[in-house]
C-alpha cells in the first residue's frame, strides 16, 4: 500500500512542569491529563475511539478524524478540559497538580500504512507548543491557569475568522512566535487573557511583553479552534483503537 494525505486538525498537550516529580506523580498526571481529556471529548459530543492517541510521555498527541470540523475540537473542548483540570487541582497536593499547555493546527499530513503520520503541520505544532507566548501564558495569575492554548493563524482563521458560534475574538490574543527556523503569527487562549489582539513578541531566549490580565468570568466563552496535537520532530506513530 502507498502512503496517503489527508487534511487534518492536530491537537498537542504538554503537562508544564512534568519534569522532577518522580516516577509515581509523573504516572498520576498522566492519567489525569488522559482521563479529563476524554471527559472533554464525552462533552463535546465528540468519540475518542475517532481520533488517534500519542503517549508522548508527559503529554499527548491527537489526530482527528479527517471528516471533523476544526471548530468543532474547541467548543466546547478547551472549556471543558480546562474545568477538569481546575476541579482536580483543588483537591490536589502541590506534586499532582496540573498546569497544560496546548497547541492547534491543521494541514495535510502523510498517513503511511504502518500508521505512521507526518509533515510540516506536525513540525509547525511543536514550534507553537514550545512557544515563549505559550509559555508565559501558563504562567499566568497567582498560582498559574490551568490550560492555556495557542492557536495557528491558519487554525484561527478558519475557525474565529469564519464567526463559528461560540469562538469569540475577543478571547483571542495575537502573538508573534519564534522557535528556531519558524516564525509566524498565531493566537492565545487562556482564563484572564487580555480583550483583543495585543502582540507578545519574544523569542525563545527573550522575554515576552506581559499583558494586563483579565478576569477569569470575562474569559469563559473563549474557545479555540480545531484541533491536533503535534510531534516534535515531524514523525509519530499512532495506535488506530478498533471499536468495541
Amino acid at each position: 500500500m502507498n502512503p496517503r494525505y489527508e487534511y487534518r486538525a492536530l491537537l498537542a498537550c504538554d503537562i508544564a512542569g512534568s519534569a522532577g516529580r518522580g516516577e509515581q506523580r509523573l504516572q498520576e498526571i498522566r492519567r489525569v491529563l488522559r482521563s479529563a481529556l476524554a471527559d472533554a471529548l464525552g462533552m463535546a459530543d465528540l468519540d475518542a475511539r475517532d481520533f488517534a492517541y500519542v503517549d508522548t510521555g508527559d503529554g499527548c498527541r491527537l489526530v482527528a478524524p479527517a471528516a471533523l470540523p476544526k471548530a468543532g475540537l474547541l467548543v466546547p473542548l478547551l472549556p471543558e478540559l480546562g474545568s477538569r483540570i481546575r476541579e482536580h487541582n483543588r483537591h490536589a497536593d502541590a506534586d499532582t497538580r496540573l498546569r497544560v499547555r496546548a497547541a492547534a493546527h491543521a494541514g495535510e499530513i502523510r498517513l503511511d500504512p504502518d500508521g505512521t503520520v507526518s509533515g510540516a503541520p506536525f513540525e509547525a505544532l511543536a514550534r507553537l507548543l514550545d512557544s515563549v507566548p505559550l509559555r508565559h501564558a501558563t504562567q499566568a495569575g497567582t498560582g498559574g491557569t490551568p490550560l492555556a492554548a495557542i492557536l495557528s493563524h491558519h487554525f484561527y482563521e478558519e475557525t474565529v475568522g469564519h464567526g463559528h458560534e461560540g469562538l469569540e475574538a475577543d478571547a483571542f490574543t495575537a502573538a508573534d512566535v519564534r522557535v528556531k527556523e519558524y516564525a509566524a503569527r498565531a493566537w492565545l487562549w487562556y482564563p484572564g487573557s487580555p480583550v483583543g489582539p495585543q502582540i507578545a513578541s519574544g523569542r525563545d531566549s527573550g522575554s515576552v511583553e506581559q499583558p494586563e490580565p483579565r478576569a477569569s468570568d470575562q474569559f469563559v466563552q473563549a474557545t479555540g479552534n480545531g484541533t491536533v496535537f503535534a510531534v516534535h520532530r515531524g514523525d509519530q506513530y499512532v495506535r488506530h483503537n478498533a471499536r468495541g
